[in-house]
This record gives structure tokens, sequence and C-alpha cells, in this order.
């Protein structure tokens, strides 16, 4: 019984499964990148329309500047805007020099392939993967259970809970923590980015390993780091789970003042008005006018950084 053999590509004819006519190779991938671009963009538009839409109307210079009253069914939303700003400050002045170090460290004084640096980069990796909800119960335990109680058992002898009990404290590195892989990744992407000879340059002008970093290579790539400090802003200021255990209260009738206090904040104040409201028709408006408010908060805290960012990149270039 005869075989009929089948047809063999020629040497100079495409043989994977897409195969496009000549003239349509560009067009077609081109085509279904631009489409699915526009799907993002036309969804991220219709969110933010609708969210413009429903808060416009409600934002107004009382609603910014006073209090929830009546159980949050009338009233402003200001403690939740000011405890978003503290915590978001706090969570960068405590998380962003952690990460900076630990990319320098990787960068510069390990080797690629050691055992110390593979333990780091597997930790960084599992960090990054870990869901919010669980930073939350791990800031519970650890930040309030046991560093918190211990400070009130040892040092302060203290019976009534000072620092063991949910503080912005505790929520703000519970997000450092969980915005910590961000940092560490971008700066480390901004540390390879700089030339190889202007550290060579530097070392051959008899600096420093110390100096080099101080004086070539931070310089270099503060707008890197800069990127990874925004990142982790946008991140921060809308996480809610890491926050609901650690420090955020469903409502206070004062400002945090200290950092053993408990704080209101924009994303929590979103998620109890959407699912403990007695009355959800009439926390709408309130509802759309917190996040509105939130979205740009957020939005002005990664434009104050992107124009730093951008002023240090200048004066970089023109120096």
């Amino acid at each position: 019984m005869s075989q009929t053999a089948l047809p063999q590509p020629s040497a100079g004819q495409f043989s994977s499964p897409l195969h496009f006519a000549p003239k349509t190779r560009g067009y077609i991938p081109r085509g279904l990148t631009f489409l699915a671009t526009l799907i993002i963009v036309i969804m991220l538009a219709i969110i933010l329309g609708n969210i413009a839409i429903g808060g416009l109307g409600t934002i107004s210079w009382e609603f910014l500047s006073s209090p929830p009253e009546q159980g949050l069914e009338a009233g402003g939303i200001l403690p939740a805007i000011i405890g978003t700003v503290f915590l978001v400050i706090l969570m960068v002045i405590m998380g962003v020099p952690v990460g900076v170090l630990t990319a320098i460290y990787l960068q510069e004084y390990t080797s690629p392939d050691s055992k110390i640096t593979r333990i780091i980069r597997i930790g960084i990796n599992n960090l990054a993967g870990v869901p919010s909800i669980v930073f939350g119960l791990f800031g519970l335990g650890f930040f309030i259970g046991f560093i918190g109680n211990g400070i009130d058992s040892w040092i302060l002898q203290s019976e009534q809970p000072v620092w063991g009990q949910p503080a912005i404290i505790w929520a703000a590195l519970t997000l450092a923590l969980l915005t910590l892989p961000v940092v560490i990744i971008s700066t480390e992407e901004a540390l390879k980015a700089i030339p190889r000879d202007l550290k060579d340059a530097s070392y051959a002008l008899g600096a420093t390993k110390l100096q080099t970093i101080a004086r070539v290579i931070l310089p270099q790539a503060l707008p890197g780091i800069f990127t990874g400090a925004i990142l982790a802003v946008s991140r921060g200021a809308g996480e809610v789970a890491p926050i609901m255990f650690t420090g955020a209260a469903y409502y206070l009738p004062y400002l945090p003042n200290d950092l053993t206090d408990q704080f209101m904040e924009l994303g929590y104040h979103v998620y109890v008005m959407a699912t403990q409201s007695p009355d959800v028709e009439k926390t709408l408006p309130i509802l759309y006018g917190t996040v509105l408010v939130l979205l740009l908060l957020t939005f002005l805290l990664n434009l104050v950084a992107v124009l730093i960012r951008s002023r240090i990149r200048s004066r970089r270039i023109s120096a």
C-alpha cells in the first residue's frame, strides 16, 4: 500500500501555525495589539467617567473639610484624607530606604550566583506573591502582638495597651513591607542602567566603593528610585486589607496626632460605606465622592513624585 507524502515547507516558507501572507504579517499583530490597548483604554475611561459623574456633584469645600456625621450618612471625609496622607508618608519613610539599601547590596556587594543572593531573591519573589490580606494578618500578629505587646510589657511595663494595639505606625510598617518588592526591583533596574564606565572612572580616580556609591551611583539612579517610590505610593494608597487589622478605624472624631493613634483612611472608608452602610442608596453620593477624592489624592502624590524626579533628571542633564 503506497503512502502519499505530505508536502514539506520550503526553506523560505514560514513553518509556524500562524502563517500570514507577507502583506498581512505586519498588520494583523499590530492590529491585535492596538485592539487590546484600545479595550483597556475604553474600560478605564468608562470606570473613571462613571466615578467622575457620580462624585463631582458631591465634592465641595464642606465635604473635604468636615468629619463624617450621622453614622457616615452625612458630613465630609477630612479625617480619612488626613489619615491617608499620613499613612502614605510614613510608609514611604519606612519602606523606601530599606528597599534602596537592599537593592544596592544585591547589585554592588554580592555575587549574582552566591547562595545568600539566591535566598534574598527567593524571599523577594515570595513577598511579591503574598496576598495583601495575609500581610494584614502578619502585621496583626508580628507588629502588634509581638513587638507592640513586647514594648508595653518589657519597656513601659504598662497594663493598658499603648503600642500593643492597632495604630498608624503598624499599618504603615505593614504597607511598607507590602510595597518593598516594588521598590527593590525598580531600584535594581535603575542601578543596572548606570554605565560601567562611570564606576570605573570613579575607581580610577581613587574613590572607594562607598564614595562611588554615594557620589556616582545613587545620584544617577535617583530617577529610577523615585519611580519605585511612585509605584509604592500608588499601591499603598489603595490597599485596604493590610490596614483593616493594623490601624484603620470605622469612625474617629479626631485626627491622628501620634504614632500610636488609630486613623481613618479613604480606601477603608469606601469599603465600610459600600458593605456596612445601613442605607446604601443614601450614602451612594458620599461613596462616589470618596472614591473620586482617593483617586485625585493618589494622582496628586504621584504627580509630586514625578515632578521631583523630573527636576532631578533635568539638573543631572544640565550639570
